[in-house]
């Protein structure tokens, strides 16, 4: 039986980088406080891929998937689309966070606090 490679799998890179250079507003503010292992030295990826699904960002040290959600993601279709994702994640022990994309601008602090109450105790 063939190897099933779940993370970055090569056929979703052009979707990966496409994602990447055209970042939403929010994903671009929020990343200048995740790049470079800035939040209490967790590296996160952005646009990392897992299974089909590409994540906003992802540090898989926590095993921690953080997602934007813009207004397509209020509607009973999205609802039920990230509803399916999460559980798929939470199977692989990923745990999925995920904040309005203007949540990110009028409460950044929050934001932030939010993400690394989700941090493993004692570590960094």
């Amino acid at each position: 039986m063939k190897n099933f490679q779940i993370h970055n799998r090569p056929e979703l890179k052009e979707n990966r980088k496409n994602l990447r250079n055209n970042s939403t507003s929010a994903e671009a503010f929020l990343w200048n406080y995740l790049k470079s292992k800035q939040l209490k030295g967790r590296k996160f990826r952005r646009q990392f891929s897992v299974g089909d699904d590409i994540l906003d960002f992802y540090c898989r040290a926590e095993k921690l998937c953080i997602e934007l959600d813009g207004a397509e993601h209020f509607t009973s279709v999205g609802f039920e689309y990230d509803e399916q994702r999460t559980a798929f994640l939470n199977k692989l022990g990923i745990k999925v966070i995920r904040f309005e994309n203007k949540t990110v601008f009028d409460a950044t602090e929050n934001v932030l606090e939010t993400i690394m109450s989700h941090f493993k105790e004692g570590e960094k």
